[in-house]
This record gives structure tokens, sequence and C-alpha cells, in this order.
């Protein structure tokens, strides 16, 4: 591309603009002419008449005007509160240009800012990246480490005064089972999400040493906890009011009942058999879509109980019944506030790039009603006109996602 082409490019842009615009031929326009914006610098830096730093600063504040448009009219519809990104590719962005295997994931630390910045321009509040997934740590050890030494290092860039983090205001959580990194790792994610918790202009999400199994099967286990010691503080009240011939029964039979419950959800040994445990626990899971699915498993447990020891007397079941009551299974609000995620709402839009479509076990509870979008383009080269292009499809079934996520809370 030469000057020439330049100014021809910028003479057909003339003769379009004076026909009248539709709203997205607008957005194309503004999105081109940012593009040509950052393409055009380094060939007039070829010129003798101009300055290399005074080229970049004018078409710096050229795009950062033109940008600033765009954003004028993409606010014109609905802004997606929530953004959530699969940050794929970076490996093969840098064998596609030769460069070394870490020098791919730096590239994409580097895209990572930039669409933080477009995001908080944007007004959108929160963004999620999956960076690390439970699954990474099958990779090579020399990988795995070299991920962690550039992860140590990525984040204690988010400590210094001059960082994005800092100078906009942006609170970040670490989302996953942080147990699993190295004892380094773990304590500057810790430190970064303690100076970072004042700040409440926007939150960044990094998931690490995370997949939604591991979130949903921890959630689950946390919410068997509550339950049972809920259950176990009622008992406690019931016998200090002085109610003790009354459900001296009762109480016997809840003690089975909360050893039955515990010998359901908590036959878990190993991290490898989170989700087996979680398959073993469907009775309490199923009362999470419905409502009265654990009363078929606590039935079951009840008629085995007193299949097997003739104890139950019509009393006592009675009495069980007002421990349910009292004391309702397991439900949706009770899994979800045990979430990694519960700090953020469910995203609106989901983006993966390098035009795969596949999850890869990222906040699959979370997605249920979110809108995927794929790019062919690799994660170091995602830029603007791919996140303009994300939220142009998310307006354009805003209302249709909209009814659904009512329907879903009825």
């Amino acid at each position: 591309m030469n000057k020439f082409v330049w100014f021809s490019r910028l003479f057909r842009c003339s003769i379009f603009v004076s026909c009248p615009l539709r709203l997205s031929n607008l957005i194309c326009l503004v999105s081109w002419s940012i593009l040509n914006c950052q393409m055009v610098t380094p060939v007039l830096k070829k010129v003798g008449k101009y300055s290399g730093n005074g080229v970049n600063r004018l078409f710096g504040d050229m795009a950062s005007f033109l940008r600033r448009c765009l954003f004028r009219v993409l606010s014109m519809g609905p802004i997606p509160t929530h953004f959530a990104f699969i940050m794929d590719g970076n490996r093969r962005y840098a064998k596609k240009l030769n460069l070394e295997e870490g020098d791919g994931h730096k590239a994409g630390y580097l895209a990572l800012m930039s669409v933080l910045l477009y995001c908080y321009e944007l007004g959108i509040k929160y963004v999620t990246v999956y960076a690390f997934s439970i699954e990474n740590f099958k990779r090579r050890p020399d990988e795995v480490q070299s991920l962690m030494d550039l992860m140590l290092e990525k984040i204690e860039a988010l400590l210094m005064e001059e960082s994005i983090v800092n100078q906009y205001g942006i609170r970040v959580y670490f989302i996953g089972n942080l147990k699993l990194l190295s004892e380094p790792v773990r304590a500057a994610a810790e430190k970064v999400m303690s100076v970072t918790a004042n700040n409440n202009k926007a939150v960044l999400l990094v998931c690490v040493a995370y997949t939604s199994s591991d979130e949903i099967v921890h959630a689950v286990e946390e919410s068997c906890k509550d339950k049972r010691s809920e259950i176990r503080l009622w008992n406690s009240s019931e016998t200090n009011n002085g109610e003790i011939e009354d459900v001296k029964e009762v109480k016997k039979t809840n003690c089975m009942i909360v050893h039955d419950i515990q010998n359901l959800c908590d036959d878990r040994s190993a991290e490898s058999q989170g989700l087996k445990s979680s398959r073993g626990c469907n009775g309490v899971i199923g009362g999470f879509q419905r409502e009265n699915g654990f009363d078929s498993r606590w039935d079951e447990v009840l008629t085995s109980k007193a299949s097997r020891t003739g104890e139950f007397s019509g009393m006592e079941v009675e009495g069980c019944e007002n421990l349910r009551e009292k004391h309702p299974v397991i439900k949706l609000v009770d899994v979800e506030k045990h979430m990694y995620m519960a700090v953020a709402p469910d995203p609106d839009i989901l983006i993966r790039s390098s035009g795969e479509t596949r999850l890869s076990n990222f906040l699959l509870w979370q997605t249920s009603y979110c809108p995927l979008y794929y790019p062919a383009a690799l994660w170091p080269e995602i830029g603007l006109w791919q996140l303009t292009w994300a939220i142009l499809n998310f307006q354009r079934t805003h209302s249709y996602l909209e009814k659904k996520k009512q329907l879903k809370h009825l």
C-alpha cells in the first residue's frame, strides 16, 4: 500500500459519505477508517517530509477520535454488560510468524490489554478471559513452567502504577482452583486482588486453573455442607427450646437422613473423581433444576431405611416432612452463590478466537443464553474490528435473548 492508494481510498470514502448512510454503513466506514489510520502510519514514515513521532501522534489521535465516534454510534443500541473471551491461538500465531513459542503468549497479553481498553471505553463493566485451564497442566512440564513464569511476570506487571488496571480503576479477580497454582503465582494473584479491591470502574476476571466442571463440583460440595450445617443447627435449636420429647425420634431420623445425604455427596477422594461424584449426587443436582427433584431421593432414603430397620413410624415420617418444609432441598440459588463466577453476572457475549466453536469446559453453567462469536483471527490478531461485529451481532439478537432469560427466571 502506498500513499496514492491511501488518497484514492479517501476520495472514494468522500463519495460514499455524500450518500445517505444507514447505521451499519456508518459503523463499517468508521471501523475501516480506524484500520487504515493504523495501516498508513508505517507508509508515511518512509516519506522524508514527515517525522516519525509526529506521524505516530497525528494518526494515533485520529484513530482515537474515530474510535470514540464508532463507540458513540454503537451506544445507540444495547451495550453488553459482560464480555467473555477464550483466548485461543497464541501458539499458532507464533508458529505462523516463525516466533518462539513464548512470544505468541506475550503478543496475546498485548492483545488482551487492547481489548480491555476498548471494552472500558465502550462502557462494558465486566470482562472475563480464559487464561489457563486445569487441562493445560497436562502439557509438557517445560511448557507449563514457561507459562507459569510468564503468568507471574504479567500478574506482577498489573501492580505497576502505570498499568491499565491502575490507570482506569479496574478490579481484578482470579477465578479458579488457585490451590493448583505454584506458590509464587498464587501469592501474586492474591496480592493483585487485594490491591485492586477498592477499584470499581470495571472488573477483569482472569480464569486460571479453571474448568467449568471443577467449578460446578465445588459449588455442589459447598451447598451440601451449608445444608448439613443448617439441619444440624435446626436440630440444636429445637432441643434448646425444650421440645425434646416431641422431636426426639424425629432427630434420630434426621441424623440418619443427613448421614445418607452426606454419603451421597461426599464420595469423592481425589480430583479425578470430581465428575463421578457429581453424577453420584444426581438426585441432588436434579433438585437444582426442579425444586422437587430431590424429594424423590429424600423419600428413597426414608423408604430404604424403613424397609431395612422397621424403625420409622408415621410420626417420624411426618416429622421428616416438617423438616423438609422448614429446610427445603438445595435450590438453584444455593449452588450459584458458591460458584467461582458468583462475583459477576452471566456473560452477554462469548468470543472464541481462531474460528473454533468448542467451549472447552469454560463457563458451561453461565452461558446458557449467551451467543457465541468465533472470528477466524487468532487471539493476538483480535482487535476493534472483531469486537465491533460481536456487539452488532449481540444487538441483532438482544430482544430474543432477553425474552428467553425472562422465561428462565419465571
